[in-house]
């Protein structure tokens, strides 16, 4: 399954009975989102962006909100220094990751990017 593959599915409703994936898992979803990385304690999958502006970065929210409503999947959003975005994917219900997180992160990686920095 590629990212293309993963950005054209659907994430499933979620419910406190599907179980976080297993560590070889999420390391095999990964690969096909590579610039995700996977938090210190495996539970969560983030990536950054360093963007133009504060303009630029709430249109990218904007956008990823725009996708994450249709998904009815939510990440954290994180917004510092007024440039410094970093997404933050896991399945609450779950405590941990779904096929889901990897879904959201193959669709905001298929988003228009935000216009860098420099």
């Amino acid at each position: 399954m590629s990212a293309t593959d993963l950005a054209s599915r659907r994430c499933a409703p979620c419910s406190g009975k599907v179980p976080p994936l297993p560590a070889e898992q999420v390391r095999e979803l990964l690969a096909r989102v590579p610039a995700w990385s996977p938090s210190a304690d495996g539970q969560r999958i983030g990536r950054e962006w360093k963007v133009l502006d504060f303009a630029t970065a709430l249109d990218f929210f904007r956008r990823i909100g725009d996708v994450a409503e249709a998904e009815d999947h939510h990440p954290d959003l994180h917004l510092t220094n007024y440039r410094d975005v970093r997404v933050e994917l896991w399945t609450h219900a779950a405590g941990g990751l779904t096929e889901n997180d990897f879904i959201m992160a193959a669709k905001i990686d298929a988003l228009e990017p935000p216009k860098l920095k420099g």
